[in-house]
Parts: structure tokens; C-alpha cells; sequence
């Protein structure tokens, strides 16, 4: 589904991406661990186009979208929920979600039919739909940001640092729903700090040190690694 290969991002001198190459399959759950400041942000946001690359070539279902502008790649059906999640905090939770849809309109799927998958899945969003986004709480503004992400109904949702700042009941109900995401038929690329957490739901996984990926494979191999559990799990 997605082809990252050389993927080179400075910020002026700083060299932040140097070479990075990975794959996401369709139907899969792919994470990216690395201690902070190793390029996990920076990957996902040079494949929404939100910083330029220097060099490196980007293909998404077959098609090269390396030059593509961020709004095209919305269209496309890459969604991103950003670090600290962002959400516009005196709107309405529904006019939040409807924001998600706004260009990437479906005349054979209303914004109701896609609002019930949401729904279904955040019910306090239902409940809490006409009630201001910044009231409330940090996990629930974090659901709030990945149904606003449903909502451009996206073949793939690239989701940074979700757990973080959340109490453990919303990592858990935050985590379930990544799990499922699959069913809904939608790839996702996760960026976490709670490698352990990551892990464990995720089919593979990449680690990421200075800007360079440095191990691969299965998630459950690289549980098992002795150097990410020293590094990453707190072994």
C-alpha cells in the first residue's frame, strides 16, 4: 500500500531523515519505535507532505506521491492524527467532525453514513456532539481527532503518539480501537513511545535511531529482541 524508499528531510543543517526505507501492507498495523527526536514525526509528516523532502521517492496504491501537495494527499485517502491532537477546541465536537470531511466529499456515502461508523466506535462523541471540544478531556480530544481522521475516509490513518499525555483506561480503549481499525478496512501506521504497547498489536514494526532505521521485522520478533527490550521496553 505505501513505499518509503530514501527518504532524506533536513531542517535547515540538521540532516533528519538520512535514507529511510519501509513498506506498509494493506491490512496491516506497521509502528515505528524510537527514542524522541529519532524522526518518527518527521516521517509522517514528509509523507503528508506537511514538511518538504529533500530527496526520496513516496508511492501510495502504486502511484508515485512524492511531489504530491498535502490537501491532494488528503484525497487520496492518507489521513494523519497529529501529536497532541489538535483539534479545534471552540467548535462543537460535530462541526470538528465534519471539518475532516470538508474536502473530500463522497456523493455515495453522506457524512452520516461514515458519522454511525464513528460513533459506533466513540460513543462518548455521540453523546458529547454539540458540547465544545475543549472542554473535553485529553483522551476524549484524542478520539475526537481520529474520528475527525474517519471521516476523510481514509485507505490509510497514520496516527503519532496516541497514548500520549492519557490515563491508562484511555490508552486501553484508544489501543482497541487501533486494533480494529482493520475491519473498517483501514491500514494504519502507528508512531508510539509506549513501544511495548505498540508492539504488541502491531504486525511489524521499524526502529528508528538518528534518523535511520536500524532493525526490522515481525512486531513479535522484535518484542523478543534483546536489544529493543534493553533500548525501548525497559528490560
Amino acid at each position: 500500500m505505501l513505499n518509503v524508499k530514501d527518504l532524506n528531510v533536513f531542517y535547515g543543517n540538521i540532516h533528519a531523515l538520512k535514507g529511510v526505507s519501509f513498506e506498509v501492507k494493506e491490512g496491516e498495523i506497521v509502528c515505528l519505535i524510537g527514542a524522541n527526536g529519532a524522526g518518527k514525526t518527521s516521517t509522517l509528516q514528509s509523507i503528508s507532505a506537511l514538511i518538504p523532502k529533500k530527496s526520496g521517492v513516496l508511492r501510495f496504491l502504486d502511484k508515485d506521491i512524492t511531489k504530491a501537495k498535502a490537501h491532494e494527499i488528503t484525497k487520496m485517502g492518507i489521513a494523519q492524527v497529529p501529536e497532541g491532537r489538535r483539534v479545534f477546541t471552540d467548535l462543537s465536537v460535530l462541526d470538528n467532525l465534519k471539518l475532516g470531511a470538508f474536502a473530500v466529499k463522497n456523493p455515495r456515502e453522506s457524512d452520516e453514513d461514515i458519522l454511525k461508523v464513528i460513533y459506533e466506535r466513540f460513543p462518548i462523541l455521540e453523546e458529547r456532539k454539540n458540547q465544545r471540544a475543549g472542554t473535553l478531556s485529553g483522551g476524549e480530544q484524542q478520539m475526537l481527532a481520529m474520528g475527525r481522521a474517519m471521516m476523510t475516509r481514509p485507505k490509510l490513518i497514520l496516527l503519532d503518539e496516541p497514548s500520549m499525555g492519557l490515563s491508562p483506561l484511555f490508552v486501553e480503549k484508544i489501543f482497541d480501537v487501533i486494533k480494529n481499525f482493520k475491519e473498517i478496512g483501514v491500514t494504519v501506521l502507528l508512531v508510539e513511545q509506549n513501544a511495548n504497547l505498540a508492539l504488541k498489536i502491531s504486525d511489524r514494526a521499524y526502529v528508528l535511531e538518528t534518523g535511520k532505521i536500524v532493525k526490522s521485522g515481525s512486531a513479535k520478533k522484535l518484542l523478543s529482541d534483546p536489544i529493543v527490550k534493553a533500548a525501548y521496553l525497559g528490560a
